[in-house]
């Protein structure tokens, strides 16, 4: 399907127009838009660069357009006789001829839509016959298409009043339409809109770093190669065309900064810089200017033309000018080191070691990205003969990559160790953290871990760390758990034999990990053999035993617990400066301190993570996943929303299935919550289906069971949502998760409100309510759903006990969307005062009958007293009781003062 540029409403009934844009951004097309809008036969002139020095070559492509008219055949011979005379000094005479003549070629012309497509390449001296003749023909539509005219930069020739429209570049979605024939992936066409900035013929012209043909997928990283197709680099370079020399070379220098600002470009090119950034803007080269000073190319591909267009020796004399301009230290050493000579061993042993220590700092800022580009130049300039050196700098350099997902280093980095090192360890290592690294974007995966398992023969322990990485990556990446808990096994017991119970402890907490989710009785037992053995060398605190302890407290409804085990391995988080398992750790104690009602602890940590995450380049969906449940609970629905639905785009894109069934869930979650149930309907689904795919069989894991439930409820399917809340109680029973069933009876419960069943739905749901007594929110949610049972139950005074125990839960614990839906429920549970506050008015009749009854007189003595029959009495105080919202007598005598006078 064709995607086309956008062409404003508002030019429509305006005569001349001027499209402009960078190359290849669709100008063309929108001419064409344009044109068949108004509905004429297209006159059209496309000059090129080799026409732009030809004087009158662009008025001779007129004439020679229109062949039939006499007036144009009189023009074209006009024309051969200007060029004989070119040289005359009466060449006056001769322009006001072709001014006369143009404008009656106009004028005789039929009602047709003049479009100049590449207008910038019309010569100077047709268009200054256009500018004089178009003024004499009005109504003649005109549309001209170019790169370099800009708005305020004088009229332009086809009409001082021109209508000026830049042509907009695509956003993500419609590069995935450009591109649908190719079936790229999400995570594609993120880096190909990137790297294009939305120019469609860009765009197509990227997609040629893979080879691909329509109807074959994608199935390589185009990043890895840092040179541009061919086709690309004209376009870029007849971009870069449009603006002068000295911007192109300031633009040189911000390409070989990885973060320039304005700052440090003025530095460098002195007050001139604004200027020349400001030529860049106009050109769309830049982004206009961003409020934090930074300078960002539109298009990715632009500084990677600029930095790979320039020579070595040029290069590195441009990084010593950023090197001295440079005010922040880690990146003065950066431009130092890809400053130096790399043919000098001494010069180049020393940019190593300082580009190490480089690296280090970046790492404790947390720029990971720069961390990574600066521990694999250390890797680089580390002699090959200092092959230990090198292997541990190559090593730490595809670690650092995997932190910021930078897998082009990571693969550099992995090449080093495999060319220069034998040790059987060190090659392990280096393919392990390559595949590390990759996460779920490796289409190699199977050649890696054949090739470890390969350099690993013979020493059980390297098996057993390649065999874990199998069994994370078959959960993960596969969707096979039962696959990852043998090979998780297997791992423990090679290591054990090995003597190594470093690997075996996490061997065995991947292994319980997956014995959890397939729902195998033995999880705890395999848990608690991970957490009893030693462990002799360091390991990321989200992959420790501990963690996961603390995961299936949290899944067991035992916040206390969970806490109190996470908060140390936070700290180890912290101190080594890993920034993916501080997010997890943070995350686990946002869910804690929510599960046990103190929301303003959940929002501090939740909101840590989300920024430590997104500062560190990590995966957005885990952090996203945690801030939609506790914003959505303790701060606004719609923060929380756009937290999820931001995560589920991420994970989608990197095919991580765990943590789109989480955001799914938080979707469904909300939006149930949110009173939308019949929305929350379909992603509550997926989350089905998803769970089924990846075989989870614990419902305590993700519990979307009740939420799926009250939603097929909501939409009129009633016996669904019985048949999944019977099985999952069935289940939950079968593997022990009690803490699964209070859920499952609130929904339960709304379900026999449905059938009418009032009184069975009141007493499931307090019975719900007590068993939530330590979990304040829980409760709280289960009270509310109590208050409208009653109400649906005309019970409005029990609906007005439970609605108020919500509200105050709500109020104490800061759960500030449920308050307010509380309050809301609350609000529409009180009596309706009359107009001068005090209760309803009752009849003489029924203020009588109310009195007796407050008395203790029973109906049929109220009956004989008033001298009617006992129905009349009954039918009496039902009124009396909807006028003032009571249920029962002992309520009665407390609202009517029992004395009759």
């Amino acid at each position: 399907m064709a995607v086309l540029p956008v062409v404003p409403d508002d030019v429509h009934g305006i005569r001349r127009v001027v499209l402009f844009g960078p190359p290849g951004i669709g100008k063309t097309t929108a001419a064409g838009v344009l044109a068949r809008r108004l509905g004429l036969p297209v006159l059209r002139l496309a000059p090129g660069p080799q026409d732009a020095q030809v004087p009158y070559t662009g008025l001779l492509e007129l004439a020679l357009a229109l062949p039939s008219l006499p007036t144009a055949r009189e023009l074209a011979a006009a024309l051969d006789e200007a060029a004989v005379k070119a040289a005359a000094p009466d060449g006056t005479g001769s322009a006001l001829r072709l001014r006369r003549l143009t404008a009656a070629v106009l004028r005789d012309a039929p009602p047709v839509t003049l479009v100049v497509d590449n207008a910038q390449w019309l010569d100077g001296a047709s268009a200054a016959v256009l500018r004089w003749a178009l003024r004499l023909a009005p109504d003649l539509p005109v549309i001209a298409a170019e790169c370099t005219w800009r708005p305020g930069s004088g009229g332009h020739w086809s009409g001082e009043d021109a209508y000026a429209v830049r042509i907009p570049s695509l956003a993500e979605h419609q590069v995935a339409a450009l591109l649908a024939p190719y079936r790229p992936t999400r995570r594609e066409v993120t880096w190909l809109h990137a790297r294009s900035g939305g120019n469609p013929a860009l765009a197509l012209a990227l997609s040629q770093l893979c080879g691909r043909t329509s109807g074959q997928s994608i199935v390589q990283c185009p990043e890895d190669d840092p040179l541009l197709p061919p086709r690309a680099r004209e376009l870029v370079s007849e971009w870069l065309d449009t603006v002068t020399d000295d911007v192109q070379e300031l633009l040189t220098l911000a390409a070989l900064d990885d973060r320039p600002d304005r700052e440090l470009l003025t530095r460098l090119a002195g007050p001139a810089a604004e200027h020349l950034l400001a030529q860049a803007e106009a050109a769309g080269l830049l982004d206009p200017a961003p409020g934090d000073g930074q300078v960002r190319f539109t298009a990715s591909a632009i500084g990677t033309e600029l930095t790979t267009r320039i020579p070595a020796t040029a290069r590195r004399l441009l990084h010593a000018r950023l090197a001295e301009a440079s005010h922040d230290r880690v990146r003065r050493d950066r431009h130092t080191a890809l400053a130096a000579d790399t043919t000098d061993p001494r010069t180049t042993r020393h940019t190593a070691g300082d580009a190490a220590r480089a690296a280090g700092h970046a790492r404790l800022r947390g720029e990971h990205p720069l961390a990574a580009e600066l521990s694999l130049l250390a890797a680089q300039r580390t002699p090959r003969e200092d092959t230990g050196l090198l292997s541990e700098r190559a090593l730490t350099a595809v670690r650092d990559a995997t932190h910021c997902g930078d897998l082009p280093r990571g693969r550099a980095a992995a090449r080093l160790i495999l060319e220069h090192d034998d040790s059987p360890a060190q090659r392990v290592g280096a393919l392990l953290a390559l595949l590390d690294a990759s996460g779920q974007r490796l289409h190699s995966a199977d050649e890696l871990f054949a090739g470890a398992i390969y350099e690993a023969a013979g020493r059980p322990d390297l098996t057993a760390q390649v065999l874990l990485r199998q069994a994370i990556w078959a959960n993960i990446s596969e969707g096979a758990p039962e696959q990852a808990a043998a090979l998780a096994a297997r791992a423990a017991d090679l290591a054990r034999t090995a003597d190594d119970t470093t690997t075996a402890a996490l061997a065995l907490t991947m292994q319980a990990r997956v014995q959890r989710i397939l729902g195998h009785p033995d999880a705890d037992t395999t848990l608690e053999h991970a957490l009893s053995l030693p462990r002799t060398a360091l390991v990321p605190a989200n992959a420790t035993p501990e963690h996961l302890a603390a995961r299936h407290a949290l899944f067991d409804d035992r916040p206390a617990d969970a806490r109190t085990t996470l908060l140390p391995l936070l700290v180890q988080a912290q101190r080594t400066g890993d920034a993916e398992a501080a997010v997890d750790i943070l995350r686990g104690l946002a869910e804690a301190e929510l599960r046990a009602g103190r929301c303003a602890k959940a929002l501090d940590y939740a909101r840590r993570a989300q920024t430590l995450s997104d500062k560190a380049g990590l995966p957005p969906g885990p952090a996203c996943y945690t801030s939609a449940l506790v914003e959505g609970t303790a701060s606004r629905t719609d923060i929380a929303l756009a937290h999820a639905r931001r995560g589920i785009d991420a994970s989608r894109q990197e095919g991580n299935r765990i943590f789109l069934s989480r955001n799914l869930f938080a979707l469904g979650h909300l939006l149930l919550t949110a009173g939308r149930p019949k929305d929350a309907l379909e992603p509550l689904q997926e989350v089905r289906a998803l769970e089924t795919l990846q075989q989870v069989r614990d419902p305590s894991v993700l519990r979307w069971h009740a939420d799926l439930a009250e939603a097929l409820l909501a939409a009129g399917r009633p016996d669904e949502a019985e048949d999944l809340l019977t099985d999952t109680h069935r289940t939950a029973t079968d593997l022990g998760r009690d803490s699964v069933l209070p859920a499952l009876e609130r929904t339960r419960a709304l379900l026999d409100a449905a059938r009418g069943h009032y009184d069975t739905a009141a007493q499931r749901l307090t019975n719900a309510a007590e068993h939530f007594r330590h979990l304040p929110l829980e409760r709280g949610r289960t009270l509310l759903a109590l208050s409208h049972t009653e109400r649906r139950g005309r019970r409005r005074a029990n609906a007005r006990t439970a609605a108020r125990n919500a509200a105050d839960l709500f109020t104490t614990h800061q759960a500030h969307p449920w308050a307010d839906a509380a309050a809301r429920a609350l609000h529409h549970l009180q009596p309706h005062p009359t107009e001068d506050g005090t209760r309803p008015r009752l009849t003489t009749t029924e203020e009588r009958c109310a009195r007796l009854a407050a008395a203790g007189a029973s109906n049929r003595d109220i009956a004989a007293t008033l001298t009617v029959s006992v129905k009349t009495v009954e039918a009496t105080l039902t009124r009396v009781y909807r006028k003032l919202d009571l249920h029962s007598r002992v309520q009665l005598a407390h609202a009517i003062p029992p004395a009759l006078e």
